[in-house]
């Protein structure tokens, strides 16, 4: 596996060492923190894009939105 340090530019590296001490962490648990934190964060935009899309293509607004989420949380319900 690659050494994550050599990817990462100089620029940064220190400031990733700086905040590992600081937390008391090594900094390879920063670096992984940091691109769990990134890619749990792209998941999200695809998601969020999606629900964009499909708004817009069946011409939604954000109102309509919240009345459908209400009328299915009733239908759930029983009511």
């Amino acid at each position: 596996m690659t050494d994550a340090t050599s990817m990462i530019s100089e620029e940064l590296l220190p400031q990733i060492v700086d905040t590992a001490r600081a937390q008391h962490r090594r900094p390879n648990e920063v670096l992984e923190e940091a691109v769990r934190q990134y890619l749990d964060n792209q998941s999200w935009t695809k998601v969020l894009g999606y629900g964009h899309r499909r708004a817009k293509e069946l011409d939604l607004t954000e109102a309509d939105i919240d009345r459908a989420v209400a009328e299915t949380r009733d239908e759930q319900r029983g009511r």
